[in-house]
């Protein structure tokens, strides 16, 4: 027979989780609100500033990697100043120059709006996949995402590869592996630090994914040369190994930069070649399916890199969606959420020892993430 307290007991259970829930969801559309208010586009211009200059540099055959007062953006923040030039490869070039020619605020609210309809198709693509039966929780917390929010507020060009990256994830998983591949390739030629993912596909015997990635990304990689004369990669490698500093803003989630606040930048580097042969070694080792070989190249590509903007977490997106989330994706996915200009605004002029700690909440989201991938790796 039920006692009176075990017939309490079940609707309260019932009850808590969808409070909880209910109580989740309210904190997440409260951010996402407050996100937005503070990311409409307003009169200054930031990295799309110097899109822009880079775009109408190239029209007049100058140094698209040069810095353009008025356009250039220039960072100035307590202990942190720099000019943030263009540091894409040349192929951004055929996308800045065409935007070049329209006024530069103008410009910035069409992108802002590209960026905006770009994630609602990528967080849709992956609800409708991964959780259609419960779709509110994960929508609202891939909003909720700080990358996504300084990606507006930047204007910054990660949003559209991003879901090209969930697109060919998703490619994979049907068995299309050309069509994956040619998505990764354009990726990989946008941001070179994305090789890794091919790479490792490669070394796991997923040959047609690999070598598609390689041939798009090394004829889109070709067409600036053709347009603007092969010197324009000079001048792009001359800009980003003149960026080192850099790495050590908070904003930079990468194994790396984490290493610089600790005062040990060549260590950060060696850590850095220690964990892509590691990846390496297991993927060529223990073959594992393009999925799981994609999770940790994605991974790797974005810890090991010397610079792992917060806002490339979005191409993590997939990872989060596809499986039940463990506790340690839940503290990720929480770290991945703090707001930018909470960070910076507590941390950037904090003491050394608490920029590698709490400032560095990006950094560790990521390895927490590494260690729950490698974790669940077949050994």
């Amino acid at each position: 027979m039920t006692s009176p307290r075990g017939r309490m007991d079940g609707p309260a259970h019932s009850v808590l989780p969808a409070l909880l829930a209910a109580l989740l969801a309210a904190g997440l559309a409260a951010l996402i609100v407050w996100q937005l208010q503070r990311s409409l586009p307003g009169h200054l211009l930031w990295d799309f500033g110097s899109f822009m200059g880079a775009g109408r540099a190239a029209t007049e055959g100058l140094d698209p990697y040069g810095i353009y007062p008025g356009l250039t953006f220039r960072v100035e923040m307590p202990g942190f100043e720099s000019w943030n030039q263009n540091l894409n490869p040349p192929v951004s070039l055929l996308l800045f120059q065409p935007l070049s020619y329209l006024d530069p605020a103008e410009a910035f609210r069409l992108w802002w709006a590209v960026t905006v309809v770009a994630y609602a198709a990528l967080v849709i693509l992956l609800v409708r996949r991964y959780r259609p039966e419960a779709p509110l929780i994960p929508a609202l917390a891939a909003f909720a995402a700080a990358g996504f929010w300084d990606t507006l507020v930047l204007g910054q060009i990660y949003v559209p590869l991003a879901l090209a990256a969930a697109g060919a994830w998703l490619l994979l998983e049907r068995d299309r592996p050309l069509a994956a591949g040619l998505l990764i390739g354009v990726v990989v030629a946008v941001k070179p630090n994305f090789l890794v993912w091919p790479g490792l596909l490669l070394l796991a015997g997923h040959l047609r994914a690999s070598f598609a990635a390689g041939a798009c990304a090394a004829v889109l990689s070709l067409v600036p040369a053709v347009l603007y004369g092969p010197g324009i990669y000079r001048l792009w490698l001359d800009v980003i190994s003149q960026d080192a500093d850099r790495g050590a803003f908070l904003t930079n989630a990468s194994l790396p930069g984490l290493f610089l606040r600790f005062g040990y930048g060549t260590a950060g580097l060696v850590a850095s070649l220690a964990l892509l042969g590691g990846l390496a070694l297991w993927a060529f080792r223990q073959r594992p399916d393009p999925l799981r070989a994609s999770a940790l190249g994605l991974l790797g590509a974005l810890v090991a890199s010397p610079l792992a903007w917060i806002h490339y977490t979005l191409f993590l997106l997939p990872l989060f969606f596809r499986a039940p989330p463990t506790p340690v994706q839940a503290v990720a996915a929480c770290l991945l959420i703090l707001p930018v200009p909470v960070l910076l605004d507590r941390f950037m002029s904090a003491p050394g020892w608490q920029q590698a700690t709490f400032g560095s909440a990006y950094a560790w989201a990521l390895l927490l993430l590494m260690a729950d991938q490698w974790r669940r790796a077949p050994k």
